[in-house]
């Protein structure tokens, strides 16, 4: 099964705060109906019951013609928090394998003790800040803990001190009032961050032509994406930049189109690596385009994904330290947001949302490095294009984040560790960083940095070799999109990435050797 693609056949995305399993035309596919039917037939291994339904989210066909379809699970007709699975069925359509994360099958009561109103008022308590629009919630079962517990899920949605906006969840026991998680669906880059690009040169854009004269920085050829300015506001999606010659920005912010031309071009580069590279068509996979708001607020020094909008926004730093955080490898980590949560979904808190993060921070690197434009050479640092000191440097060593020694920005661990999900989502994204620059280069120290060969790994292992950037980034996105589900932690990462090698390579091939020697480095066991 070398040099195998993948095909997305479509993807259906159950409503947030819908109550009901809606018939999906999906439903109907040949690979959808095995898969149904196998949580029934092999209920114990899908750790099902006959009040469980499962609503079908995607379906990965393999060229050999092995299955992958991912379901959402819901019991008694209340979404299942961490309960999504993925049946994996051979080409004869015999179940080989389901990904999940269930101890054990549901048995509970779905009466809340407490009313929705008592949530609400308890969620907007926590969030303790304006608010944007009204309240929602569902009731859920929340089956991320160590017990499935009936809980509500509480939408509200305000505006961050730094002007950045919140989308917020919150679960909270039907029962007790107890906050059991909580999480942003706006994933900012935690960070401070072409035409005539600021910190890419001059690059070659597709733009689209007006029948009233004239040009509009959309991008027909790449499912229309397109860029607009908000002009220092945080509330709306901006105005379409437009322009009269098709010459776009003066390399320097003294022209707004300019950071413009560097939105746009993260967008073309991360539609392409994942096209070209992956076979995905868009972010959704669906052949839509995104769209990118550049001048967000005043002064703003950050950049973040949102699902709501299908939109990536980026501030203009402070002027002073930091540029526009329109980075290559920024806008490229703030859209993978978009396909994680098309995919396996990874909840932004505890585990798996280090793992979230990670998957961004590994393929904004991936996107850079396929763009492998020499006006800003690609490297394993995260966002070091935004700094106004050393953004034009050949080899810049001021950066956010530090693939190969995360300890290096003073807050992430380099190692594993059973503490490691209490951190910030940014910091234990380090740990997963690590296995994937050793996994793809070995224990080799980057140009620039004064640092031994045992400064790399966390057992020793000074030997390890890599496979390079592009099989390790093989082996990562199957694993994200056919093996990893929403409560996957970094054991489980582990084994998502084993069996994409397996899938790919061969089991006890070197690739697989490679991987679990990888993780060893890393104290993942």
């Amino acid at each position: 099964m070398r040099g195998m693609t993948h095909l997305a056949v479509a993807v259906a995305v159950a409503e947030l705060f819908s109550g009901n399993v809606q018939a999906d035309p999906l439903d109907s596919h040949p690979a959808v109906v095995r898969a149904k039917s196998a949580v029934k037939t092999l209920a114990t291994q899908a750790k099902a019951t006959v009040d469980d339904d499962f609503q079908v989210r995607d379906v990965i066909l393999d060229n050999d013609g092995r299955e992958h379809v991912r379901m959402d699970r819901f019991y008694k007709g209340l979404r299942v928090i961490g309960g999504d699975v993925v049946v994996h069925n051979e080409k004869s359509g015999m179940t080989r394998a389901m990904s999940h994360t269930m101890a054990a099958p549901l048995a509970l009561e779905t009466a809340a003790t407490l009313d929705a109103d008592d949530a609400h008022a308890y969620a907007e308590a926590l969030f303790g800040r304006q608010m944007n629009g009204r309240t929602k919630s569902s009731l859920v079962i929340y089956a991320r803990g160590a017990r499935p517990v009936l809980a509500y899920e509480v939408y509200v949605e305000g505006t961050a001190p730094d002007k950045t906006p919140m989308e917020m969840h919150y679960i909270i026991d039907a029962h007790s009032l107890q906050l059991l998680d909580k999480w942003d669906d706006v994933h900012t880059a935690a960070t401070q961050g072409t035409g005539k690009a600021l910190t890419e040169g001059t690059v070659t854009l597709t733009t689209d032509s007006q029948s009233t004269g004239g040009f509009a920085l959309r991008d027909p050829s790449r499912g229309s994406h397109y860029v607009t300015n908000m002009k220092n506001r945080t509330s709306g999606n901006g105005t379409l930049f437009t322009d009269s010659d098709n010459v776009w920005g003066n390399f320097s912010t003294t022209d707004t189109a300019t950071v413009a031309v560097d939105a746009q071009y993260g967008q073309n580069k991360t539609w392409d690596y994942y096209k070209n590279v992956h076979g995905r068509n868009g972010i959704a996979n669906d052949g839509r385009g995104a769209f990118s708001r550049v001048h967000y607020s005043r002064n703003y020094v950050n950049a973040f994904w949102s699902d709501s909008c299908f939109c990536m926004t980026y501030g203009d730093g402070d002027g002073t330290t930091y540029l526009p955080l329109v980075a290559l490898d920024v806008a490229g980590h703030e859209m993978t947001h978009g396909v994680t949560s098309r995919s396996a979904n990874l909840t932004y808190s505890g585990e798996s949302g280090g793992l979230n993060e990670a998957t961004s921070d590994i393929f904004g690197t991936m996107v850079e490095f396929y763009a492998n434009n020499s006006a800003s050479s690609p490297n394993y640092l995260i966002g070091e294009r935004i700094f106004k000191a050393s953004y034009q440097q050949a080899n810049p060593t001021k950066a956010l984040r530090y693939m190969f020694k995360p300890s290096l920005d003073g807050k992430s661990p380099d190692c594993y560790s059973s503490s490691l999900g209490s951190l910030d989502v940014h910091y234990s994204s380090g740990v997963a960083n690590h296995f994937f620059y050793l996994l793809a280069e070995g224990a080799v120290v980057p140009t620039g940095f004064s640092l031994t060969k045992n400064d790399l790994v966390c057992n020793g292992n000074t030997g390890l070799t890599g496979i390079g950037r592009d099989a390790a980034a093989k082996i990562w996105y199957r694993a994200l999109t056919v093996y990893m589900t929403s409560n996957t932690n970094y054991a489980g990462a582990r084994t998502a990435t084993l069996k994409a090698a397996t899938d790919l390579y061969g089991s006890g091939s070197a690739n697989y050797n490679a991987v679990n020697a990888a993780w060893a480095a890393v104290s993942v066991q």
